[in-house]
């Protein structure tokens, strides 16, 4: 593939490459906040259940504790889902500009749900973990962002779907081209 192909398929994976590089630097940014934010965000956490102690926890100091614990289980999976299916999506909008044989159309779209599924399942644990001390359990924070979860996560299996069927079709099933000399 020549350089201007490649640019001009780079171009058609454009926002699908920004969103999973976007979504790489979410997961760093949080690792990068952790090891210097740690205690701050923690504290955080612990103000928002106190707040709720009583209304959403009937006093249970056990079940507080084990709230705060989960919600900052559900930071380090952001973080951690950040940044593997960020990596995953950015090396999926990449292999979609250098396969053969494809619309600017299928490029984009499948480009674009691997970026918009992997940013958004990312924030979503973010944001779980952010409201769950409030809400009194993580339960009730994942249903309350099931508008979040459940698009982001099909957007990015669908895109996971695709890519694995555009590589089979373009590298197992199609005739390969001759290469003049």
């Amino acid at each position: 593939m020549n350089t201007d192909a490649l640019q001009t398929n780079l171009r058609q994976v454009r926002v699908g490459l920004l969103l999973s590089l976007l979504c790489v630097f979410f997961g760093f940014g949080l690792g990068g906040l952790f090891g210097g934010a740690e205690d701050m965000l923690k504290g955080e956490l612990a103000q928002r259940a106190t707040a709720a102690q009583d209304t959403m926890y009937g006093g249970d100091v056990a079940k507080v504790k084990a709230v705060q614990e989960r919600a900052w289980t559900y930071f380090k999976r952001a973080h951690m889902h950040g940044g593997a299916i960020g990596s995953f999506a950015l090396f999926g909008a990449l292999l979609l500009a250098n396969l053969g044989g494809l619309s600017a159309r299928v490029r984009g779209v499948t480009a674009g749900a691997l970026g918009v599924g992997a940013l958004g399942y990312s924030v979503f644990w973010l944001i779980a973990g952010l409201r769950a001390p409030g809400l009194g359990g993580t339960g009730p924070a994942k249903e309350s962002l099931a508008w979040l979860a459940f698009p982001s996560a099909g957007l990015l299996l669908l895109g996971v779907v695709a890519l694995i069927v555009l590589v089979v079709r373009q590298l197992f099933l199609a005739q390969p081209r001759a290469v003049s000399a």
